[in-house]
């Protein structure tokens, strides 16, 4: 007997299985990008891009933030937790022994990156984002991984939020972290870095030995108006932001770094 449904591909299916729109969530699963970059990297025009963005975007596959650094942009964001779901779910549909697990942790296998993995983040002020991703990458990693953050207008102290927010939800003690700026680590080596806000982005200097570099457009949470509770929640939804997508770098460290 044909199940219910079989002759009807999931849509995650559907709008994966289109060229353009793979090689879109291909380029997006590498960092976000601005839609000129996308139409650059499936060497299609502009307003074909936007169109197929706008089919990820209806399906929660891709998100989009307005740039802090220029406000005429945006950057589009896959959220690989919702395609790991949508990939499971067209598993199910299929047949029920490709269900995923209902108790199975969400957490992709990482693997162990070497040890002379070296990973640098950066922001503006080193004074929320890039401190939250240097001090969560260290955690998931058991210091497996040489890793470091800057600023390229660095503040004089962790703010305040930050510092509680590593320490409520990750327990990490973060009172010693004193932020720093980018100039000082133009001599070391690293493998990865990794801009955690639009203005960072245009202002890093490039390194001449970098293989990787790629861009997270994580809004400032100091940026953020109103009561003391709701900059709290601003923060605690950056740090959630920033541990998913620490979360999804580790099999990329493990994979081309063994």
């Amino acid at each position: 007997m044909e199940r219910p449904g079989a002759k009807t591909p999931p849509e995650f299916l559907q709008l994966a299985a289109h060229p353009l729109r793979w090689q879109l969530l291909a380029t997006l699963a590498d960092g976000d990008h601005r839609v000129r970059e996308l139409a650059a990297h499936i060497a299609q025009p502009q307003n074909l891009t936007s169109y197929h963005l706008r089919l990820l975007r209806n399906a929660g596959l891709v998100s989009a933030t307005r740039s802090s650094y220029d406000g005429r942009d945006s950057y589009y964001h896959l959220d690989l937790d919702r395609c790991a779901q949508a990939l499971a779910e067209s598993g199910a549909a299929l047949h029920p022994a490709l269900r995923r697990d209902a108790g199975q942790s969400d957490v992709p296998p990482a693997g162990r990156p070497a040890g002379s993995v070296a990973v640098l983040f950066v922001c503006t002020g080193n004074g929320s984002r890039s401190p939250m991703a240097e001090a969560l990458l260290r955690r998931r990693t058991g210091g497996a991984v040489t890793v470091a953050s800057a600023g390229t207008r660095p503040r004089r102290a962790l703010h305040a939020n930050t510092v509680r927010v590593l320490r409520e939800l990750f327990g990490i003690d973060a009172t010693g972290f004193q932020p720093r700026h980018i100039d000082t680590l133009v001599d070391r080596r690293f493998d990865h870095v990794i801009t955690l806000c639009d203005r960072a982005r245009e202002a890093c200097p490039e390194w001449s030995a970098i293989p990787r570099r790629r861009h997270w457009s994580i809004p400032d949470p100091a940026a953020a108006e109103g009561t003391d509770d709701a900059t709290y929640s601003a923060f605690r939804r950056t740090a959630a932001e920033v541990d998913t997508r620490v979360r999804h770098l580790l099999p990329v460290l493990a994979a081309t770094h063994r």
